[in-house]
């Protein structure tokens, strides 16, 4: 079996020196009939290894309820990654951060108040159980194996968050216990008391950087004196949020910092190498004083973008890769434009306005405390006196739909910091909150989402509150609409597609909600933007109809389903 070891300056494959040439493809984030087409491009870009990580909260988003079939079976993609003749890394966490809700840590987790991230005994037990599953499914398939595994990592970033080094010994015996025998490694941005505190001295220091690539690995070579030096997350895009721009970085600017990355000697993981996309509700959120929810789409602005096609920067870095090992001649094939097709809307009824919960507690109960893992809690009350007055509740995850009387009198935002609005006299409040997206970094892990805390009027606690969860992919499966006239309401129609094929949905005449095609969520829709399409990977289309299902929360423009020929993900800054 072939042997990967460290050595003094090397990572050495069978003893000879051995240059790491990988890139990022997230298996969670890519239809899994697509996995062996990208990982087939990047070989073709001249890559030797496929990175990925391993999301907790996609394999065991409930407690005991684990799964790794279908878009979950880790070791199917690493199988593929072996059958392309590529190495593997896997970074299986727990935290991964990737702008992945929740970081990747499941819900059920971070609300029992364990301290996350450290050497706390309850929370190391949970981690431990979770590697030991992962563990299961990478340990045979190492290169000593004869499996294409040449790396695990511990943890991730881990110093930009904590200094437990318990915690991380914990880790890496849990990881050695399993059977893992290949290199571990963390990985650090070049900053002094990162690189110290996220790491062990039995562990490879990396770097995460994009950008000033020689004076990085310079601070890395002080805190990893030996060994090889490599950029474990050479960023070469950026992830949008609601309501920014779309991310890009120069062709020519990336690709130079990645010539002076592998002139120095270095080996490097391309972040993206294929972004992909947050399918369902998985996008994340950054929370640095202003809650900014991610987009669906992860294109990344990467070299493949986000429905597999090669983009500039492909053919740039593959270029650059040339200088420095051998890059096959066959090159991927080239972007077509997707069908342009399109299919009138019918309004199918009212969807929020279920059955209300039976359940009455003296103020709302958080998506957390109802262990609900859906997008939306609607939370009714009787108001106490038929007079107008001012709402003011604590804090708001993340944005409510306010209505008096079933009539909609506007929304509160966490993004803008909104606590109070006016209320007209009436009965019946009921506020309509939407989870859109869980912080994925630093020290907002784990939040409640819903309404938090008190809710009053004029002063004087609201209590009496029904707390109705609302799963919107099973409202969208089983047709369950309401007949009121008023308010968010579902939308529903068929194209017809002459052959399975990738489409691009054009939202731009809509307002905000969730899209289905064939019964697939294919993720959240924002007039907010920056992004105006929705990617639909093929192997959820069908030839014939093709069934549309659009919950809309507040009011299409137009009511038709366009599908247009290319992405279409918003303006820059350039």
């Amino acid at each position: 079996m072939t042997s990967f070891t460290i050595g003094d300056a090397d990572f050495l494959r069978d003893g000879h020196p051995h240059r790491v040439l990988s890139g990022a493809i997230h298996y969670f984030r890519v239809h899994p009939d697509h996995w062996a087409d990208r990982i087939r491009s990047a070989r073709l870009m001249g890559l030797n290894t496929v990175e990925t990580y391993v999301a907790w909260n996609a394999h065991e988003p409930r407690r005991g309820e684990w799964d790794a079939t279908g878009a979950n079976d880790l070791g199917r993609f690493l199988d593929l990654v072996a059958a392309e003749g590529l190495d593997a890394i896997v970074r299986p966490g727990p935290y991964i951060c990737a702008e992945w809700h929740n970081g990747g840590l499941p819900v059920w987790l971070t609300g029992v108040g364990s301290a996350l991230r450290s050497s706390e005994p309850s929370y190391l037990a949970e981690v431990s159980a979770y590697l030991r599953r992962v563990y299961d499914i990478v340990a045979p398939r190492q290169i000593d194996r004869g499996g294409p595994v040449v790396l695990v990592q511990i943890e991730n970033e881990y110093g930009a968050y904590g200094a437990d080094a318990d915690y991380l010994r914990a880790l890496v015996d849990v990881t050695r216990d399993a059977g893992i025998t290949v290199p571990l490694t963390t990985v650090d941005q070049p900053i002094d008391r990162m690189l110290s505190d996220g790491s062990l001295p039995s562990l490879h220091r990396t770097g995460s950087f994009g950008s000033r690539s020689t004076e990085r690995l310079e601070t890395l070579r002080r805190h990893q004196p030996t060994g090889p030096l490599m950029c474990s997350e050479f960023w070469d895009g950026w992830f949008d949020w609601w309501g920014g721009v779309h991310h890009t970085t120069g062709v020519e600017a990336a690709a130079k910092e990645l010539d002076d990355l592998l002139a120095a000697g270095a080996s490097v993981n391309v972040y993206m190498f294929h972004g992909g996309t947050n399918f369902g509700l998985t996008n994340g959120a950054n929370d640095k004083g202003r809650y900014l929810p991610l987009v669906t789409s992860y294109d990344y602005d990467a070299p493949l973008d986000e429905s597999g096609a090669p983009t500039d920067k492909f053919f740039a870095f593959r270029d650059v890769i040339a200088k420095y090992a051998p890059v096959p001649d066959e090159l991927p094939s080239p972007p077509t434009e997707a069908p342009v097709v399109s299919a009138a809307l019918t309004r199918a009824g009212s969807w929020t306005d279920g059955a209300t919960s039976d359940a009455v507690t003296a103020r709302p109960r958080s998506f957390d405390e109802l262990g609900h893992l859906s997008a939306l809690v609607r939370y009714d009350v009787e108001l106490p006196e038929d007079a107008p007055g001012t709402l003011l509740v604590d804090e708001v995850r993340d944005l409510a739909w306010v209505s008096v009387d079933g009539v909609g009198i506007g929304s509160l935002s966490r993004t803008r910091q909104d606590r109070a609005i006016a209320v007209p006299a009436g009965r019946h409040l009921s506020i309509l909150v939407e989870d859109q997206g869980r912080v994925n970094y630093d020290h907002r892990l784990g939040e409640e989402k819903g309404l938090i805390g008190a809710v009053s009027l004029d002063g004087v606690p609201l209590t009496g509150w029904r707390s109705t969860p609302l799963d919107v992919a099973e409202i969208a499966a089983t047709g369950s609409f309401g007949a009121s006239a008023t308010g968010p309401a579902a939308w529903t129609g068929v194209v017809d597609l002459d052959a399975p094929s990738d489409l691009f949905l054009d939202t731009s005449e809509w307002g905000k909600g969730y899209a289905f095609v064939n019964g697939f969520l294919l993720g959240r829709y924002w007039r907010n933007g920056p992004q105006r399409t929705l990617y639909v990977p093929a192997p959820i289309t069908r030839a014939g109809a093709n069934e549309i299902v659009v919950l809309e929360l507040e009011q299409l423009v137009s009511a038709v389903a366009s599908f247009v020929g290319r992405a279409s993900l918003g303006v820059t800054e350039e």
